[in-house]
């Protein structure tokens, strides 16, 4: 066995234990942990195939933005994962039988498809043209052929950050908000009180954290 096929069979099995203990972890913050494991090694995939700027691509963009945001919604979000599991025996019925009807569609699409004529199956990728890197490449064909592809995804990152944003700022029971003009208006008349007690009585702190 060679170095290369003993890495992808390395970096496969350890990217499937982590994407199921993603799924199957109970607590969110250990999913997004093992999330970030499995970007870690599809990028070492990439690294095998030749693809270095997808690999450094899914590090930096998927592993230091966004997984790191979704860690920081899933801390900020404080919901109470107790009370979502009560439901989880009640629906359970109806999500296998769910699941066991997209188990049937995959199984019968994957039986009945066949590929077409001018389809070569067992091609070897070619590498990027004479004269051009493999960065220059996808950018070639991500910029031209793939440009409305390439908007769309866009867009959907931008209703998904607008949708994190509506839900870390919604209001809460219990928690003081931020109010930046009464901060900015704030005076050290408003900020500090001269007072005078008695002998053993206490200094009234009623209204100075308003």
């Amino acid at each position: 066995m060679t170095t290369a096929v003993f890495s992808f069979y390395l970096f496969a099995v350890v990217l499937i234990t982590s994407a199921v203990l993603v799924i199957l972890s109970k607590n969110p913050v250990h999913s997004v942990l093992w999330l970030i494991v499995s970007f870690f090694n599809a990028g070492g995939l990439f690294i095998l195939l030749g693809a270095e700027f997808l690999a450094m691509l899914l590090i930096i963009v998927y592993v230091g933005a966004v997984a790191v945001l979704f860690l920081f919604v899933v801390m900020m979000l404080d919901i109470d994962f107790a009370t979502l599991r009560k439901g989880f025996l009640k629906n359970l019925p109806l999500g296998l039988a769910v699941s066991v009807v997209i188990l049937a569609e995959m199984l019968l699409a994957l039986g009945s498809w066949q590929p077409a004529s001018n389809v070569a199956m067992r091609a070897t990728p070619g590498g990027p043209p004479e004269g051009m890197s493999n960065t220059q490449w996808i950018g070639s064909a991500l910029y031209t052929d793939y440009i409305f592809a390439f908007q769309a995804a866009g867009l959907v990152l931008l209703v998904a950050m607008i949708g994190a944003i509506v839900l870390t700022h919604r209001t809460r029971e219990g928690v003081r908000r931020q109010n930046i003009g009464a901060q900015v208006a704030r005076t050290p008349a408003m900020a500090t009180r001269k007072t005078q007690p008695a002998l053993g009585a206490g200094v009234d702190l009623k209204g100075i954290d308003k």
